[in-house]
């Protein structure tokens, strides 16, 4: 099958939807000929780039983007230009606005498309901004849920709050490929100490590892590690991330605040072997999230033996208990602070554990488990 996939930008610091489209490009890479269309390749390695590349071939359209990051018309004469090659249009994500542009052209081109919503027709993410998303779905977005052959979750607990919003028959649960190869030699912890001056050799850590935003409870996270450091129980706290500066500051002013700014590290932006050394490194990885789709680091953590500490707020949760090398709790500073120093306090414990999940994913997330199922639907949007 010819498969082409369609987000408007690539950036890495969009986070965990920018990981999944590279990931699904190179699982299906193996046994299909995959594409990419986008304004914005800056995030997609460099060898898709080459011309002669036998991985993905990225299609970059050309021309500055319309207002609010819309398909000028060159611009969506050269999408239609691409559908026409193309068996099945893969396009991720509810509120880019070019989406329903390329969804309108793929039903011109009588080209299925499947649609992956990523956890924004989750109750919680509907909450916010409410009038602006309904009027959204009721207008342009009607017809990209309207016109889909499949719409695509990634847990059972996505599909459960996202089909309110569409035919349920339409969904489809299938996870996330995950490739797991940079994790399966494990990095030394030496090259996070290295590559993160700020590290404390001396202290167990508690890893924050995601964007820097109200949503994922990075302020919860703070006001828990003070209360441990009230309790006597010395740790670290690393936050590694990137937001919004004026958001950041305020975090930062909060572990102040709380007198907790002398074991609070801010190291920025972590990636490749150092990100991997780096779980290595810490205790334990805590996510107090409001809501999160699949949320890859979860399984990044569990990869790299690191017990994860979050909240129902994912709608993986259920996948992460299983695991063995997770703790599910409720999502507030008292439970956190109680829920570390219980990790501390049986380090050895949840350190089996955290072992056992790392065997439970290579047995459950591997891409080549998950490849079949893509298949299957993208099949199926074809008879």
């Amino acid at each position: 099958m010819k498969i082409l996939h369609f987000k408007p930008t690539m950036c890495l610091e969009e986070g965990g939807v920018v990981k999944a489209v590279l990931d699904l490009c190179i699982m299906s890479q193996h046994s299909d000929e995959v594409g990419l269309a986008t304004f914005d390749p800056s995030g997609v390695p460099d060898e898709w780039l080459e011309p002669e590349t036998k991985t993905t071939r990225i299609h970059q359209l050309t021309g500055t983007p319309g207002r609010s990051q819309t398909l000028t018309a060159d611009q969506q004469q050269q999408f239609r230009q691409l559908v026409d090659q193309y068996d099945v249009v893969h396009i991720h994500a509810m509120w880019d606005v070019a989406n329903p542009q390329a969804a309108k052209i793929c039903k011109q081109a009588n080209t299925p498309y499947v649609l992956s919503v990523h956890g924004m027709l989750d109750d919680w993410s509907m909450g916010q901004r409410t009038l602006k998303k309904r009027i959204y779905l009721h207008t342009m977005g009607r017809n990209l849920l309207r016109d889909a052959s499949v719409i695509h979750c990634t847990a059972s607990a996505e599909l459960e709050q996202a089909s309110a919003w569409f035919t349920p028959s339409k969904g489809k649960v299938v996870p996330l490929p995950f490739d797991l190869d940079e994790y399966v030699e494990m990095p030394d912890a030496e090259l996070a100490y290295e590559s993160f001056d700020g590290l404390d050799r001396t202290l167990p850590k508690v890893l924050f590892l995601s964007r820097i935003n109200y949503k994922k409870g990075i302020d919860r996270l703070i006001r828990s590690s003070a209360m441990l450091a009230k309790r006597g129980v010395k740790h670290q706290l690393v936050i590694a991330g990137t937001g919004d500066e004026p958001y950041v500051q305020e975090m930062r002013a909060l572990a102040e605040s709380e007198g907790i700014a002398g074991h609070t590290y801010f190291l920025g932006f972590a990636t490749g072997q150092a990100k991997v050394a780096l779980f290595g490194a810490c205790e334990v990885f805590a996510l107090p999230t409001s809501q999160e789709n699949f949320g890859f680091v979860f399984f990044e953590s569990l990869a790299a033996g690191t017990t994860v500490l979050t909240t129902k707020g994912t709608d993986t949760w259920p996948e992460i208990e299983q695991s063995g090398g997770g703790m599910i709790i409720e999502n507030t500073p008292l439970a956190f602070a109680d829920g570390l120093e219980k990790i501390f306090a049986d380090k050895e414990g949840f350190e089996k554990g955290a072992q056992e999940a790392r065997g439970w994913v290579y047995r459950e997330m591997s891409v080549d488990k998950v490849r079949g199922v893509y298949q299957g639907m993208y099949a199926s949007c074809i008879r």
